[in-house]
Order: structure tokens, then C-alpha cells, then sequence
């Protein structure tokens, strides 16, 4: 058996060695060329991230804690929700992670704009094209599978180490849910509602915004909750590349050993991810339910 695998057919070593380096040479050659244009590109980028993360570090905490409690009341309209929230933050500042648990909900709150803002159009235009949907699922597919350090290494040789391309990296990682729950919600909006609004004389863009967006607003939601549950995931690898918050302590704890700050600050990150998903559930089965009141 062994020999018969030694036999498999491969590459040529100098071959694939000379493949390689051409592949990185031309790399290298495009981030010297176009660098600098790409990082002028992502300058907006920066300056929306700098500007949130100042805003969650520098606003005094019971301000943000008063903020967080209306937004989760707003979106849940459950007490005991704002109650395990706020219980959940007021912990994490006993235990000195305030500031550190505010850059991550910044990056996060970030990373979730964005892929809101890509996601949704391009979840739009695979639910009404098969042939775009066959082309960009084996896309999504390499997106989720690959391992996420591996999204470091090409942001990192065309942007440096910072923030921007932590955040990049943590898009890439986070985006495929909201893009395919975007195009499936639109293609579960059952098709006898369709047809009652192109007896109306809907036009294309008005069935859209009228009855397909609303209809798949709770699918919609469920890949908002997996997109930011997944961008959590990533918050400790980024921090690999200078993306502060949270997963900072815990690489710090993991190179020198520090048990009890690994621990501590994990326990953050869980908090959070729990708050999030929580809140963005509830938020969901509210739109379900008010669905179900006007289309019952």
C-alpha cells in the first residue's frame, strides 16, 4: 500500500518550487504597484472605525451602559433580555475588561455595517440570477471552509499590520452567512404573494422593497446573528495583526502563560457573544411575529 502511494503521480518538486515563487514574486510585485492606492481606498474605512471605537471608549460608561440597555429593550422588548445584558457588562467592568470589551463591540459593530451593506445587495442579485447564485456559491463555500489564519497572510502583504486589514480579515470571514441567508429568504417568499403583487402592477423594484425584503427579514436577521457570532470568532486570530480588544489579552495570556487573564477575557468574549445573540434572536422572532399579525 505504501508503495503504491509513493508512486502517486505529483508535480515536479522544482516545478511547483519555481510555480510558487513566481506566484509570490507576483504578488509582491502588485503590492509594491498598487499598495499605497488600496490603502488610500480603505482611509474611509479607518476613519468609520476610529471614530466608533472612540465613541464606546471615551463616552463615560454609564452613558454606554444606559445606550446599550435602551437599544436591547428596543430590539427584544423583553426585560429579562436588558437585565442579563447589563448585568453581563457590569461584570465585565468589575473585572477591568471595559475598555478592551468596547473595542471589540466597536470592531464588531463595524465588521457588521459592512457586511450588511456587501451582503444584502449581493444576496439580492443571487436570488435573481440561478446561473450568479451557481457562480458565487463555490466562492462562499472556499470563504467559509478556509482556515481563518490563512485570511491574514494576503491582507496583511497589501495593507501592514493595523486595524483596517483586521477588519478586512474579519469581513471575509464573516460575510458568506449574510449573503446566503439574504438569498434565501428571498427565494422562500412564497410565490402566490408574488403573483397577488404583480396583479397590483408591482414593478420589480417595489416587490422588492415592499413584500420580498419584509417577508425575508427574519432569514435576513438569522444571518445578521451568524455573521456576528462568526466576526467574534475572529477577534482573537485578528488580533494577530494589531486589532485591539479582547483577543489581545488572551494571545497575551497564551505567549506568557497567564491563565487567569486568558480565562477572564474569553469569558468577555463569551458575554458578548451572548448578548448579541440574544438580542438579535429576539429581534427576529419580533419581526416573525409582527409578520404573522399582517400577512395572517
Amino acid at each position: 500500500m505504501m508503495e503504491w502511494l509513493t508512486k502517486f503521480p505529483h508535480m515536479d518538486d522544482a516545478t511547483l518550487r519555481d510555480l510558487k515563487k513566481a506566484i509570490d514574486e507576483g504578488f509582491r510585485a502588485f503590492t509594491r504597484s498598487y499598495g499605497d492606492l488600496i490603502e488610500s481606498f480603505f482611509e474611509p474605512l479607518q476613519w468609520f472605525l476610529i471614530y466608533s471605537e472612540r465613541f464606546m471608549t471615551r463616552t463615560p460608561w454609564p452613558i454606554i451602559l444606559l445606550l446599550i440597555a435602551v437599544i436591547v429593550w428596543l430590539a427584544s422588548r423583553n426585560w429579562k433580555i436588558v437585565i442579563g445584558c447589563v448585568s453581563t457588562l457590569l461584570l465585565i467592568g468589575y473585572f477591568d475588561m471595559w475598555d478592551d470589551t468596547m473595542k471589540t463591540v466597536s470592531m464588531i459593530f463595524v465588521c457588521t455595517v459592512l457586511s450588511i451593506v456587501i451582503g444584502i445587495p449581493i444576496g439580492i442579485a443571487m436570488s435573481r440570477s440561478d446561473r450568479l447564485q451557481k457562480a458565487i456559491n463555490p466562492i462562499l463555500d472556499v470563504m467559509q471552509t478556509m482556515p481563518s489564519f490563512v485570511y491574514l497572510i494576503p491582507v496583511v502583504m497589501l495593507l501592514g499590520i493595523g486595524k483596517v486589514p483586521g477588519l478586512i480579515a474579519v469581513v471575509i470571514y464573516a460575510i458568506p452567512p449574510m449573503i446566503r441567508l439574504t438569498d434565501l429568504g428571498i427565494r422562500l417568499v412564497d410565490k402566490d404573494v408574488l403573483e397577488a403583487a404583480d396583479a397590483f402592477g408591482s414593478s420589480a423594484w417595489q416587490k422588492l422593497k415592499n413584500v420580498q425584503m419584509p417577508l425575508a427579514l427574519p432569514t435576513i436577521m438569522a444571518g445578521v446573528n451568524q455573521t456576528i457570532m462568526m466576526a467574534l470568532a475572529m477577534v482573537v486570530i485578528a488580533s494577530m495583526i494589531g486589532v485591539q480588544g479582547l483577543g489581545q489579552p488572551v494571545l497575551k495570556a497564551i505567549a506568557n502563560q497567564y491563565f487567569t487573564l486568558g480565562v477572564f477575557n474569553g469569558f468577555a468574549i463569551v458575554g458578548i457573544a451572548v448578548i448579541f445573540d440574544r438580542v438579535s434572536q429576539a429581534y427576529g422572532k419580533r419581526l416573525q411575529r409582527h409578520l404573522e399579525i399582517v400577512h395572517g
